[in-house]
């Protein structure tokens, strides 16, 4: 995600970060560059002149020129002019209004309209709400039951289509049917084409018409670039939206869609697709995407994703027992598949400060992959005693497990190697953290 232009802009402030003064010369030709990257990226020209012009007039002051650092404060200067263009803030869904609250998702045909449906039904579900799913679209062949099919999955409400019906028809009897379900809110899949055409744009203004939907959603594929755009400002001309969607950010590394759209349509980026999981929605935060962008991380997106993975009370246990070295290889297990859940490792990897450059060796990161397979294949190849206490793993026991696990008993050996290394690790970590807390009563 943003590999393209991450690369470029950060090789780029690279070069500003090592200059000891800055001049109105070298500030041009790093802003000359920077809008290089931003075209190279799709990024829309007007998007890129006004951003450039931002930074050049705040470059350019007393701010940058005059500080003792002018290369951090040039970067501050980029990556605040980046939030701004992304959006400043996050945007998330308005369910300020008396249920059931309509979301109506609009957006062409092969943007993922319907799998995000399920996605954000699986959102407001995570977040205490009892979505309702609506299969508007009567038109794409096997789309009503492939939401029906999503619905059961994620094991929320789903709106019986019947055949022939209209759809204007389907969702006015939804909000009904909303009513006596319990349902609060209302996620309606409507049909998209192949391209912007009336007869699409009159059937969704009908939906809006009859329904007055609190919220409707454009659903975009990211990986169209300049497309996406355009598309956004046709569908918020004759829809007026509330916000995007933007899907398959994972597979678009130039990012141009994503630092367009709100500057062209000036409606927010609300959520981004990052995979074809269910669980792979995210809120979109403008001052994440910039730091991800400029190779900072995204702490606070892992820190969530890590409590959605580990549940609190099973994180606290977990921290206990590593500090009284009572963590044993089915705690190990545990946090293995916790990890797993996260994500893949190169998208958990790309949100530590520091640590982008690691996936840019995928041999490494499929080693690392494999790694973590192999260790919890080999775990689950062990008895419940072997798992509480890997004292007594002898050589019998290591040759069953890795023929259990279909491994080495090399493999198994050094499992448990890195295990115990871990353990001790930690148990060290938590006897400095009381002795630091010791040493603080006395100063």
């Amino acid at each position: 995600m943003f590999e393209g232009i991450s690369e470029k802009l950060n090789s780029t402030l690279k070069k500003i970060r090592g200059y000891g003064k800055l001049s109105e010369s070298n500030i041009q030709d790093a802003l000359r560059e920077v809008r290089l990257s931003l075209l190279e990226a799709d990024v829309n020209f007007k998007v890129v002149k006004d951003f450039v012009d931002s930074v050049r007039g705040r470059a350019l002051g007393h701010e940058v020129i005059e500080s003792l650092s002018p290369g951090q404060q040039f970067i501050k200067i980029v990556y605040e002019e980046l939030v701004r263009t992304l959006g400043e803030k996050s945007s998330e869904l308005d369910l300020k209004a008396t249920p059931p609250i309509g979301i109506m998702l609009a957006g062409l045909q092969g943007s993922g309209k319907t799998t995000t449906a399920a996605k954000l039904a699986k959102y407001l579900k995570q977040n205490k709400r009892n979505p309702y799913l609506v299969p508007a679209d009567i038109y794409r062949p096997a789309a009503v039951e492939q939401l029906r099919v999503l619905a059961e999955q994620i094991e929320v409400g789903v709106y019986d289509t019947e055949p022939g019906k209209d759809p204007v028809e389907i969702c006015k009897d939804a909000m009904s049917a909303a009513v006596y379900g319990g349902y609060d809110v209302v996620i309606m899949d409507t049909a998209g084409r192949l391209h912007i055409d009336e007869e699409l744009m009159n059937e969704l203004r009908m939906i809006k018409a009859e329904i007055n939907p609190h919220e409707i959603l454009l659903v975009v594929d990211a990986m169209t670039g300049q497309d996406a755009v355009n598309v956004s400002n046709s569908f918020n001309e004759a829809l007026d939206i509330d916000g995007v969607i933007l899907t398959k950010m994972d597979g678009d590394a130039r990012g141009g869609a994503a630092l367009s759209i709100k500057a062209v349509t000036g409606k927010p980026i609300k959520f981004f697709g990052i995979g074809e999981k269910l669980d792979a929605l995210e809120v979109f935060h403008p001052e994440r995407i910039a730091s991800r962008i400029l190779g900072m991380g995204d702490v606070l997106t892992f820190i969530e994703k890590a409590q959605t993975a580990f549940e609190e009370k099973q994180a606290e246990e977990m921290a206990k027992k590593l500090l009284k070295k009572e963590f044993s290889l089915e705690d190990f297990r545990e946090a293995m598949v916790a990890m797993r859940k996260m994500g893949s490792l190169e998208s958990t990897v790309e949100m530590i400060p520091g640590m982008k450059q690691v996936t840019k060796n995928p041999k490494a990161l499929e080693v690392a992959e494999k790694e973590i397979k192999k260790t919890i294949a080999m775990i689950n190849s062990m008895t419940r005693e072997e798992r509480k206490n890997h004292t007594i793993l002898n050589g019998s026991r290591r040759r069953r497990i890795a023929k259990g696990s279909g491994t080495k008993v090399e493999d198994v050996n050094r499992m448990i190697k890195n295990y115990v290394q871990m353990r001790d690790m930690m148990k060290n970590m938590g006897k400095m953290g009381k002795l630091a807390k010791r040493m603080m009563k006395f100063m």
